[in-house]
C-alpha cells in the first residue's frame, strides 16, 4: 500500500513537535511540510542549518518522513519584484533540502492575478505568461540539479499550466529530471468537464505517470476550479484514481489535503478501504 501522509498545515498545534505527535497519532508516516508549521513564513528568506537539523531530528524521533516541502509562490506574478523574491526564496529552500532529508519541493506555476496565486486570469493563456514561467524555472533548476531536488508542479485549472497536456508540454520543453509532477485528481476539470472525468484521469496518467513525484488526496463537488474537499466526500472517482496511482512504476506518497483535522480519520479509512478493495 502506498504511504499516506498529510499537508502539515492541516494539523494545527501550538508548537511543531506537537504537530508531529498528532500526525503520528493519526497513523500517518509522512508530510508535505510547510515552514509555517515550524513558526516561519511558508518561504523563509533564510533557513539556518540548525533549524533544518532540529526539524529533521524531531521528525525522525516520531517516525515521520518529509515527502516534500511546500515552495508555492506565483511564478508568473505580474510584479517582477515579487516574482524575483519568490525565486530567490525558492533557491534558499532548495539548498536546505539535503539538511531536511527531502528531495521534493512542490510548486504553483502561477497566474497573472496579482492577489492570489491560485486565481484564474485570462492573461494566463498569453505566450508571455508561458515565457515568464520558463524564465522562472530556468533560474531555479540549476540549484535543484546541484542539490538533487525535484521541483514538482501541479496541473491546476486556474494556473498557467491548467491541463495535463500543458504539463506534458512544459516537461518536454524543460527536459530535466529535476522537474516533476504533483498529481491531484481534483484539480484538472475546466467548466463543463466533470462528465469527462474518466477520460481526463486516464489522459493525466498516460501523459504524466513517469514524472509524478507526489500525489494529493482531496475531492471536489463541481468543475471549473480546484476541488478543496476531504477525500471521499465529493465526486472524484477514487476507485479509478487510486488504481492508476497503484500502477505507477515508482510508488509515491499520497498526501491528504483540503480537509479539517476532524475529517482526517474518515478520509484515512476511506482511502485504505478503497485501496484494499
Amino acid at each position: 500500500m502506498m504511504e499516506l501522509g498529510i499537508f502539515s498545515k492541516h494539523i494545527e498545534r501550538p508548537v511543531m513537535e506537537e504537530t508531529f505527535d498528532a500526525i503520528r497519532f493519526h497513523g500517518l508516516t509522512c508530510v508535505q511540510f510547510n515552514f509555517e508549521t515550524a513558526g516561519f513564513e511558508t518561504m523563509p528568506s533564510t533557513i539556518e542549518k540548525s533549524v533544518c537539523n532540529h526539524i529533521r531530528e524531531q521528525m525522525e524521533l516520531r517516525g515521520v518522513s518529509m515527502a516534500a516541502i511546500s515552495g508555492t509562490f506565483n511564478m508568473i506574478h505580474p510584479d517582477l519584484y515579487k516574482r524575483q523574491q519568490g525565486i530567490e526564496r525558492l533557491q534558499t529552500m532548495i539548498h536546505a533540502c539535503p539538511d531536511l532529508d527531502t528531495s521534493v519541493i512542490t510548486l504553483c506555476t502561477g497566474t497573472r492575478d496579482p492577489m492570489h496565486m491560485w486565481n484564474h486570469h485570462p492573461d494566463n493563456n498569453a505566450p508571455e505568461a508561458w515565457d515568464d514561467l520558463i524564465e522562472s524555472l530556468e533560474q531555479v533548476l540549476p540549484h535543484a540539479e546541484k542539490n538533487n531536488v525535484i521541483l514538482a508542479f501541479e496541473p491546476e485549472v486556474a494556473n498557467v499550466v491548467d491541463s495535463c497536456p500543458k504539463a506534458r508540454r512544459l516537461l518536454d520543453q524543460i527536459n530535466s529530471p529535476h522537474l516533476g509532477i504533483v498529481i491531484d485528481g481534483a484539480n484538472i476539470y475546466h467548466k463543463g468537464e466533470l462528465p469527462m472525468m474518466e477520460n481526463l484521469l486516464y489522459e493525466a496518467f498516460d501523459l504524466l505517470s513517469d514524472d509524478i513525484a507526489l500525489a494529493h488526496a482531496k475531492d471536489l463537488d463541481h468543475d471549473g476550479e480546484a476541488g478543496n474537499l476531504a477525500a471521499g466526500t465529493g465526486l472524484l472517482d477514487y476507485d479509478l484514481y487510486l488504481s492508476l496511482l497503484n500502477k505507477l512504476k515508482t510508488p509515491v506518497p499520497l498526501i491528504l489535503h483540503g480537509l479539517e483535522e476532524e475529517q482526517v480519520p474518515d478520509s484515512i479509512a476511506f482511502l485504505k478501504d478503497t485501496l484494499e478493495n
